[in-house]
């Protein structure tokens, strides 16, 4: 499927929801990392792309938010990187079919770059190129670099994904409001970051994470008129609330879907869900898209 060539046509998109809790749902058992069903459970996480494909969407991501060689350590999988990342993306075709484009998930790696860190930018640049090497090679068809906080981290990755392939590239931040504004937790303005991500050679600038739809309809509007790429938005189902020792986010699928209007209206043009969203959040939200674009 062209994304692109729909994304003109019809004036939006609709991505996918969350992946990891989608997994416990499925019985990912506690305490284990979601990369690890790349390997042993396989159909599984197809299973949570085809999902959200029928749900509408057209995008949907790999199972590779934590699939750096650095966060893989953890669990033992770091001589694995590769076949972890390949796996993911197989899945993620397995379920969109043609149907929705992959796009290969790349998280920030817990770490900090020099000089907060000791980490230097050309070795954050090889942590990613593996991990999006891996999944261009098993047939991706995009990537989305996301949940960013630090713009040198987003930066470096979209370095990596140049260097590792020539798909497109998403890069998202995450955005949350203080006392100062709109703002990342290391300070960067969703002005400051579509402006340097898109000198930097990003093909989407956006904001995932971090907060409900409602304040994502703020981000958008500062995004938009900060680039001239499409902007993406995938937000939270609500903020997060620990209730009985359990994060839980309580956006309804009708409230999120209520939103969506307003987000397409303040420039976002590619929406899908993050953090608590199900597929049933995203063919809410697909619904409205639908008639917002009918009546536009």
């Amino acid at each position: 499927m062209n994304w692109q060539t729909l994304l003109k046509s019809q004036g939006y998109l609709v991505a996918d929801g969350a992946m990891g809790t989608q997994l416990i749902r499925r019985g990912l058992p506690p305490g284990t990392p979601p990369e690890a069903w790349n390997l042993e459970n396989p159909d599984t996480v197809a299973d949570v792309a085809r999902a959200y494909v029928e749900a509408g969407a057209r995008i949907v991501l790999t199972n590779t938010f934590g699939a750096t060689r650095w966060k893989l350590e953890r669990p033992g999988l770091a001589d694995r990187t590769a076949e972890v990342n390949r796996a993911a993306t197989e899945a993620a075709r397995s379920g969109a079919g043609d149907r929705a484009a992959v796009f290969v998930s790349v998280g920030p790696t817990g770490e900090f770059m020099a000089p907060l860190g000791t980490r230097s930018e050309e070795a954050f640049i090889d942590a990613f190129a593996e991990q999006i090497a891996a999944c261009a090679d098993a047939g991706a068809d995009g990537i989305c670099i996301e949940t960013m906080t630090a713009l040198e981290e987003a930066l470096a990755a979209l370095k990596a994904a140049r260097r590792a392939c020539d798909l497109p590239v998403v890069a998202s931040m995450t955005f949350d409001t203080g006392p100062k504004g709109v703002a990342t937790m290391m300070g960067v303005t969703p002005e400051q970051a579509a402006r340097a991500l898109e000198e930097a050679g990003a093909d989407v600038i956006g904001s995932n994470c971090g907060n409900g739809i409602a304040g994502h309809v703020e981000v958008a509007r500062l995004l938009r008129p900060a680039t001239r790429r499409p902007v993406w938005i995938k937000s939270n189902a609500g903020p997060p609330e620990l209730i009985d020792g359990q994060t839980v986010f309580r956006e309804t699928p009708e409230e999120m879907a209520s939103q969506v209007p307003a987000l397409l209206a303040a420039g976002a043009n590619i929406i899908g869900g993050c953090c608590g969203t199900t597929p049933q959040h995203i063919r809410a939200m697909a619904a409205a898209a639908c008639r917002y674009a009918a009546q536009a």
